[in-house]
Order: C-alpha cells, then sequence, then structure tokens
C-alpha cells in the first residue's frame, strides 16, 4: 500500500513539474507571414532536452524561430515531429544570447504538413541561473 502510494505521489509530482515546465497554447488563425508564438518552456541546467507541442488546428507553419530570456542558450539540434508521425531533424548548432533570438529556421512541405511536435536540444553550461525561457514562435 506505502508502496503504491509512493508511486502515484511521484508520478503526480513529475506530470505537475512537466505542465508548469511548458505553457501550450492553441495556435490561432493569423495572416500569412506574421510570427505568433506557439509555446513557451523553460530550458533548465539539468536537462538538456524540451519539446512543445503544437496543438491544432492552425498548425501548418513554414518557419519557426526561438527567443531566449534570463540566460545564453547554445541549441544544438531539434527534431520537428509532423502529424503523420514523421520526423524532421534538424542541426541548428547556434549560441542565442540572453534577450536574442535564433535565426529563422525554414521546414520542409510548406502547408502540406501540420506540426504535432518540436523538440529541442541545448546546452546551458556555465549558465548560473541554472534556466533560460525559450518562447517558439512560428510563421505561416
Amino acid at each position: 500500500m506505502k508502496k503504491t502510494l509512493f508511486t502515484f505521489l511521484t508520478l503526480a509530482l513529475l506530470i505537475t513539474q512537466m505542465v508548469k515546465a511548458q505553457q501550450i497554447r492553441t495556435p490561432r488563425a493569423a495572416p500569412v507571414g506574421s510570427w505568433q508564438i506557439i509555446g513557451t518552456t523553460q530550458a533548465r541546467f539539468t536537462a538538456d532536452h524540451d519539446g512543445i507541442i503544437v496543438r491544432e488546428p492552425f498548425n501548418n507553419f513554414r518557419a519557426v524561430k526561438f527567443k531566449v530570456t534570463d540566460a545564453p542558450l547554445r541549441m544544438v539540434k531539434m527534431v520537428v515531429t509532423y502529424a503523420d508521425g514523421a520526423p524532421d531533424n534538424i542541426e541548428t548548432m547556434m549560441d542565442i544570447p540572453q534577450g536574442g533570438e535564433s535565426r529563422i529556421i525554414d521546414l520542409r512541405g510548406v502547408g502540406q504538413r501540420k506540426i504535432r511536435r518540436i523538440d529541442f536540444w541545448y546546452d546551458t553550461r556555465g549558465v548560473a541561473r541554472g534556466r533560460a525561457n525559450v518562447t517558439v514562435f512560428a510563421m505561416k
């Protein structure tokens, strides 16, 4: 009984931390060529990757970019998973300064593929505060 309760409480704590880490947003209809926020998360010193779930219905984007606040971040790579489950591995290897933005990352299959998820791998070594807030923008 105690082991089951402990397992349940541990699982509940992990789920709570995951929900707090990512703010899921539902994309809204927006004019072509405009940037919109599709998610926000915290890149922590203790982790090396994170992900953003992209919700329907307006999730067929042609480009993404990242804005970083509170600490600098080295973006190593990202994987875009489309609605059909096909992954797109994109090597990024870029340093994003505190308060800065990444370069614009063009996606394949513009207008034909809906995005389900964006996972990204990063390095926060040497960051005294231990976390960077990352906002993901996407363009139609």
